[in-house]
């Protein structure tokens, strides 16, 4: 099949990118003003949220305060948590939790009516609201996905792969995607991020395999200011099993009293941390990570879990059961796996960017909340807060009109790459990051993933064709495009972990053990956090693959 560069060039008022909580959330508040909603899943919901098995964090229990909330962010934080950033998020948090549970959508509830709230690691009360017991994620986005279709504002672009901003002058003017009818040019003046993680660019991953870096990719080339890329938490629990995506097991059981067993079948988490296995998940992640790389076997106990909440974890329940795993006969074997991506795009307290017209929320976006380590169910809770900011500011604030620009190249791929090349580009990409940038790193491991890093991206780069060849086939495109976006996400990644030579939060350097008490941000956000831009890649690593920057006008 050939696919000729044509394309449709359709004009909108504001383009979200993504479908996950963040995405739909943006999308909700805007209405009634005219949005398109892009996502290269097939359909509603898509993303991270739909298997979120914890719950949203939110001080809505009795005696809990906002400002409690605040402060176990900032301490599980390693200090690089923005204090006030999170004084926001846990303030506009707990007023829109209530308002969520007060509009009736399907949360936990005691027999009064009032929330049934969980505790998690590193959280000082009981303040997690679940839906459907430790199905939270598929709960919630499953029911907005049924408000946003009926939400006549909303135009919702299913199987369509957004491959780079059109930019002129520092202003966004739209979004170049390829669909599966052609490459269409969205022309809009606002465009909002809300593509997820970046879990897909490592071989060990508990993200769904649409997590592959796309919106901090697709910043990244468009110049945006990126900060915090080192910082990748791992989950502790995921289960050990031949899988991809592995499948989690939740914060929350642990919560429950949920044990952590080593291959005698005794605790060990007293030993690694005053809070034990309710320590944060960094400090979880590494004791377990050190186990497994010694080749020690770790297991959770669910029993203990199970037992106090005989009903609350379907889901994991379903996921055992999936791998011939019985949690009542005996613990599960665990190890850590890629979770969350602290860093991103970027942001101030309404989501804007570095660039005129852009806007980013959710995982993708960093701001500043979650700092070396994010919070046990804070995730779902910044994508509603956060997702909610940018759509008052997107609908307030007046830009001016699109200055004339050129129509940007897409990227053409040769018509006879194959599948299978691009799977082995991809696979040894993923492979590479995450045995040098894993859990514990050091120098010469991220040096060796900066060049095994540098030779594919030039080698995905010579997959191109000239103008006048045939071109692959949308199906094609997209894989090609994914694989340059995890490539591209794994040397940024590579290159922040390089240049923080001290050990912080998920950020941990064998070669460098300590952390820089230098580096602690206090209540000034620039001493600690270090952005980057594009520019900073290409100077330490050498000159950027030819598609850099193949819509900057």
């Amino acid at each position: 099949m050939t696919f000729s560069t044509p394309y449709d060039v359709r004009d909108a008022e504001v383009i979200v990118v993504g479908s996950g909580l963040a995405g739909m959330t943006a999308a909700l508040q805007l209405a009634p003003r005219a949005v398109t909603l892009i996502t290269k899943t097939a359909g509603l919901p898509g993303g991270s949220s739909l298997y979120a098995q914890g719950g949203i964090a939110a001080a809505v229990g009795p005696g809990d305060r906002p400002e409690d909330h605040a402060a176990d962010t900032v301490a599980a934080g390693a200090g690089l948590v923005d204090a006030a950033m999170a004084a926001l998020l846990t303030r506009d948090g707990a007023a829109l939790v209530r308002r969520l549970l007060e509009d009736g959508l399907p949360f936990d509830r005691a027999p009064d009516g009032s929330p049934l709230l969980g505790r998690e690691a590193a959280h000082g009360a009981a303040r997690i609201v679940h839906a459907g017991g430790d199905a939270t994620g598929r709960t919630l986005v499953t029911a907005m996905a049924e408000r946003l279709r009926a939400t006549p504002s909303v135009r919702v672009e299913t199987d369509a792969f957004a491959v780079d901003l059109a930019i002129r002058n520092g202003r966004v003017c739209g979004l170049l995607a390829c669909h599966g009818q052609g490459w269409v040019l969205h022309r809009a003046p606002r465009v909002i991020l809300a593509t997820g993680g970046i879990g897909g660019a490592f071989a060990r991953t508990t993200n769904p395999a649409e997590a592959t870096g796309d919106g901090l990719a697709i910043a990244a080339r468009a110049g945006a200011r990126l900060a915090d890329l080192e910082f990748v938490q791992f989950h502790p629990t995921a289960l050990a099993v031949d899988a991809d995506p592995v499948p989690l097991l939740t914060e929350a059981l642990r919560g429950a009293g949920a044990l952590l067993l080593d291959r005698d079948g005794r605790r060990f988490m007293p030993d690694e941390h005053p809070l034990a296995e309710l320590a944060p998940r960094d400090v979880v992640a590494r004791a377990i990570g050190r186990r497994v790389a010694a080749g020690e076997p770790v297991f959770l106990d669910l029993r203990p879990a199970l037992a106090a909440k005989p009903d609350g974890f379907p889901t994991v329940l379903a996921l055992c059961a999936d791998h011939g795993l019985d949690p009542f006969a005996g613990p599960m074997p665990v190890a850590p796996a890629a979770h969350y991506h602290m860093g991103g795009v970027v942001t101030d307290a309404d989501g804007r960017t570095s660039l005129e017209g852009l806007w980013a929320c959710g995982e993708v976006a960093c701001t500043g909340v979650h700092g070396a380590n994010r919070l046990a169910s804070n995730s779902l809770l910044e994508a509603l807060v956060f997702g909610a900011r940018v759509a008052r500011d997107v609908a307030e604030r007046p830009l001016a009109p699109l200055p004339p620009f050129a129509l940007p190249r897409p990227p053409a791929v040769a018509a006879d790459v194959g599948p299978a090349l691009l799977d082995a580009i991809g696979g040894e990409a993923r492979t590479a990051l995450y045995e040098g940038a894993g859990l514990v790193r050091d120098g010469l491991g991220l040096l060796a993933a900066r060049r095994k890093l540098d030779r594919l991206a030039a080698a995905l780069d010579t997959l191109r064709c000239e103008d006048g060849d045939a071109h692959a086939s949308p199906a094609i495109v997209r894989q090609w495009g994914e694989a340059r976006n995890r490539l591209l996400v794994g040397r940024l990644v590579v290159h922040a972990a390089l240049a923080r030579k001290e050990s912080r939060g998920a950020h941990c350097r064998s070669d460098h053990p300590l952390a820089n008490p230098d580096h602690d941000i206090g209540h000034d956000i620039g001493a600690g956090r270090r952005t980057l831009t594009l520019s900073d890649l290409a100077g330490a690593a050498g000159p950027l693959p030819g598609d850099a920057a193949c819509c900057i006008l």
